[in-house]
């Protein structure tokens, strides 16, 4: 073996999945490949994604990436770990006997189970309809985000998955399960069935706490254990992989996507956080090895676990469903603009938004407020409205969002940040991440590379190979980030902060109420 070592990660997002190959224990890409993952939409608020799909599309990312590896005087047989990032959330149930799908993957978007979360909310003892009930065990609200109730939804919903899980026949898994399956062998060849702590805390079935699968929990969603993958930490050595290119390297790490990130931006530290920009938006604040519940929307989540022995590191987390989806909105529902890199330089060409307010809720709100009766308005239209001051209103709603969870996270801490890494793709927008360090009064600091997610994993799948690698040794960070600086002053700041949550005021409860006035506890 030459001296020259490699790490894979598989990254597979909701758009898109990718395999990364970096030189082991680096942020130094050598290659990469890419490849879009088309989403099916059976229903106004549906979002499914063919499994099988997902997993060619994997394979074929790994098996060009080897080639262009190849082509570049690397050796496959030098890629000594694989690490599994993904997205989170979204549910796939298979048959164990055959490995074949029973229904397509429900994607975390996906908003189909309101009504089963109603069943539920009323199922509460006391008829409380607390949709914080469970989340002394999970760290989770009753929502349609999570895996559980699409699971639910399932077994109500699909004969042959209802079947499936009553005889037994049926294995449930996130993104992570099935692609480690598929890769160690699958039904015909001994595939390991496993998910990591950080995926699990996901899918309101983990105890926070113990990070085993919790009785009361499985009771709760009427689901059988029969179904459920092994919960193991998120580095560490789980088997090899008997399909692809890369035959016989083991995949030693599996973090979900936003926990991957912030392990990829160094967040390692209790009281440092991070923000990545995609389809949606989702900061995780590092609490430590202490478990923090928040009682202002925030979610409680496994931040990652370094071996089975070690303690594991916990985070809050705020989730903001539409974020670079909202651009997607205007470019194909709206004709703004007809390419996401014309964003920047039209919302440029106005000094201000003109005091329109834009609040994407097309699928309800996530933290802090948890309202899926939620509906995305926009205010403040006048005559003088342009189609730039919608564009740059649309980017300050993902600010004020950030600002949202920002404050509640100061709430439930006590302490607040002094800066906040940032990552994904939106970070390319500089106008952008002026406006967020403007509207939030922080510093925020750009990661050096966008594929934070994937070098978090590669990282944790590295300290498995060589155990005396420390994660924050040999980075390039540090003076090679930028750095944004707020330039406008905190009454302006809060003026146009206050006219925000007007404006959510207006979104809440739009199917219930004309006006949300019955939601505005919400705000106290």
């Amino acid at each position: 073996m030459s001296e020259v070592k490699y790490v894979g990660a598989i990254d597979e997002g909701t758009s898109s999945a990718r395999f990364i190959i970096f030189k082991a224990g680096t942020d130094e890409i050598v290659c990469y490949h890419q490849i879009e993952v088309p989403s099916i939409y059976p229903q106004e608020g549906w979002v499914e994604q063919d499994p099988l799909l997902i997993y060619d599309i994997v394979k074929s990312c790994i098996d060009e990436s080897c080639r262009k590896l190849e082509k570049l005087g690397g050796n496959v047989k030098d890629i000594v770990a694989v690490g599994v990032t993904n997205q989170r959330e979204s549910v796939i149930v298979w048959n164990r006997h055959t490995g074949e799908p029973l229904h397509n993957a429900i994607i975390w978007l996906d908003n189909r189970t309101t009504t089963t979360v109603d069943d539920l909310i009323e199922s509460i003892p006391n008829k409380s309809k607390n949709i914080n009930y469970l989340k002394p065990l999970c760290g989770l609200p009753l929502s349609p985000y999570f895996s559980a109730l699409k699971l639910r939804w399932l077994h109500d919903n699909v004969t042959v998955v209802k079947k499936a899980m009553d005889n037994g026949d049926a294995m449930f898994g996130t993104i992570d399960s099935w692609l480690i399956y598929n890769l160690t062998g699958g039904a015909k060849n001994g595939g390991i069935h496993l998910t990591d702590v950080t995926n699990a805390s996901r899918t309101m079935l983990m105890n926070i706490e113990t990070l085993r699968w919790d009785p009361h929990l499985m009771k709760f969603f009427g689901l059988p254990n029969t179904i459920l993958p092994k919960i193991v930490s998120s580095s560490e050595y789980y088997g090899v992989i008997k399909d692809s290119e890369i035959k016989g390297v083991p995949i030693t790490a599996c973090l979900g996507d936003q926990q991957a990130a912030l392990v990829g931006q160094q967040c390692l530290h209790r009281g440092q956080a991070k923000a990545t920009y995609g389809t949606g938006c989702f900061l995780l604040y590092n609490t430590g090895t202490a478990i923090v519940t928040s009682s202002h929307g925030l979610l409680t989540t496994v931040g990652y676990q370094f071996g089975k022995d070690s303690h594991p590191v916990y985070a809050l987390e705020g989730s903001v469903a539409i974020a670079g989806v909202a651009l997607t909105w205007l470019r194909d529902n709206l004709g703004l603009f007809e390419s996401l890199g014309q964003v920047e330089a039209m919302a440029r060409l106005v000094d201000n938004s003109l005091d329109v307010y834009f609040v994407p809720a097309f699928s309800g709100l996530y933290a802090p407020y948890w309202n899926q009766e939620a509906r995305g308005v926009i205010c403040g239209l006048s005559e003088e409205t342009t189609s730039e001051h919608i564009v740059r209103a649309t980017l300050e709603s993902i600010c004020f969002q950030v600002r949202d969870i920002l404050d509640s996270m100061k709430k439930d801490c006590g302490i607040p940040l002094a800066k906040l890494m940032v990552d994904g793709g939106m970070t390319v927008n500089a106008l952008f991440l002026q406006l967020q360090c403007d509207l939030v009064g922080i510093n925020v600091i750009r990661s050096k590379i966008a594929e934070t997610t994937a070098l978090g994993v590669a990282l944790a799948a590295y300290r498995v190979i060589e155990p005396s690698f420390n994660i924050e040794d040999g980075l390039s960070v540090g003076e090679e980030r930028v750095q944004y600086k707020p330039i406008i002053s905190e009454n302006e700041r809060d003026v146009r902060y206050h006219k925000w949550k007007m404006a959510v005021e207006r979104s809440i409860g739009w199917d219930t109420s004309a006006t949300g006035t019955g939601n505005r506890d919400l705000f106290d």
